[in-house]
């Protein structure tokens, strides 16, 4: 019998992966951008979010299965685009693939995934979705749409939030870099983790296996600029299944994403990786759902911890909410059965929150189910004050969204 991983929250997850992983290969995970601000503060905004319990609803008969993009899922919640997974555990993205089936939700094979677009699709029994960035041209990135149609992808996302690479003082410190190059602090690294660098050599090193490219190597750092709205117009025209693009925290931004005809709009930060002085993504999302009305789909990730955050970011408008970090922080823990632990205990925070604030379904999640008592304070507080959610929300509350 597999002993079950001892993992019973994200932070278990991530503590574990600590250990067993390389210096280089966890910091290049949990890194981000700058001197990390930003990513901290999209996990701190979550407690400052207080649902209200209700107490003798009917709540016999929960459910957690959820309607998105025409598709019924077991769950609110997929995986996010990331790239180079199998870093984290030399077979991720097959065990990725394989909780997307037991649990029927969505998982995104990045550009720069270390797995091929035919796999990841047959291996996920056709959960998958495919995530885009921009390439070497509009040529080249087209190349790539393309072949994502004709290996059986529907759903596309665009991410439009890496301009350009932001500067990640953990992996410039420790030297890190694609195509990778070894140095002797690195095999050092390396030697003092002998099971996870056995098991990397066994199953060959990861490298990007569909990012766009005319014949060049991959470079990491090169600029994704040529995402711009004509290319993004251009993308809406030659794609022909759903269209989603991933990136957008500004209202004015997502207002013109939706007049192009994109099917949903992915609320994120890119998990504090791109620029420190972001806002929250959660402070974020409030607005664009103010912004584009009360039907428009919505995605949402960054800073998303537990089944608590999850029922948190519907109710200030996701329609479906994506995990990150803790997907790989589980795998680098304790491969497949890790992610599988980790997810269940999703499953059980977000069924357990439910029974606690007196919803029995997913879609009658919303403002209501928030606890709406502010301190009152001063009219110079910034996007971070305590009056940031109020402001936001007050727009959503007559009537509900749904």
């Amino acid at each position: 019998m597999t002993r079950r991983p001892s993992i019973f929250s994200s932070e278990d997850a991530r503590i574990a992966a600590q250990k067993r992983l390389p210096r280089m290969i966890f910091d290049f995970i949990e890194g981000a951008a700058g001197r990390e601000v930003a990513s901290r503060r999209n996990q701190s905004r979550f407690d400052d979010i207080l649902l209200q319990p209700r107490a003798m609803a009917d709540i016999g008969s929960r459910t957690l299965t959820t309607r998105f993009l025409g598709r019924d899922y077991a769950l609110p919640l997929g995986i996010a685009p990331m790239g180079m997974c199998n870093l984290a555990h030399p077979r991720a993205d097959r065990q990725i693939a394989q909780a997307a089936v037991d649990w029927q939700m969505p998982v995104c094979l990045s550009s720069a995934g270390s797995s091929g677009l035919v796999d990841m699709l047959r291996w996920s029994d056709g959960l998958a979705w495919f995530q885009l960035y921009f390439g070497q041209s509009s040529e080249v990135s087209f190349q790539t749409v393309d072949r994502a149609h004709a290996a059986g992808y529907e759903t596309l996302i665009l991410t439009v939030d890496v301009p350009e690479v932001s500067r990640r003082i953990r992996d410039q410190r420790n030297g890190f870099g694609l195509p990778f190059r070894p140095t002797p602090q690195s095999l050092l690294d390396f030697a003092q983790h002998p099971r996870w660098a056995l098991s990397t050599l066994l199953h060959g090193v990861p490298a990007p296996q569909n990012f766009a490219s005319s014949g060049k190597s991959f470079d990491r750092t090169a600029s994704r600029a040529g995402a711009d709205w004509h290319f993004l117009q251009a993308l809406r025209d030659r794609w022909p299944g759903k269209l989603i693009v991933k990136g957008i925290t500004s209202p004015e931004d997502a207002l013109r994403v939706r007049s192009l005809g994109v099917d949903a709009i992915y609320v994120s930060n890119h998990g504090g990786r791109q620029l420190d002085s972001a806002p929250a993504a959660i402070d974020l999302l409030p607005i664009i759902r103010r912004a584009v009305g009360p039907s428009y789909p919505l995605l949402f990730d960054s800073g998303v911890r537990n089944g608590d955050d999850v029922v948190k970011a519907i109710a200030l408008g996701a329609d479906f909410v994506m995990i990150g970090r803790p997907v790989l922080y589980a795998l680098g823990a304790a491969g497949g059965p890790g992610l599988q632990s980790l997810l269940q205990c999703f499953a059980q925070d977000i069924d357990l929150t439910m029974a606690q604030i007196g919803i029995a379904r997913i879609e009658d999640i919303d403002t209501r189910t928030l606890f709406s008592a502010v301190p009152q304070v001063s009219s110079g507080d910034t996007l971070l004050g305590p009056r940031t959610l109020a402001t936001a929300l007050r727009p959503l509350q007559e009537p509900a969204r749904k």
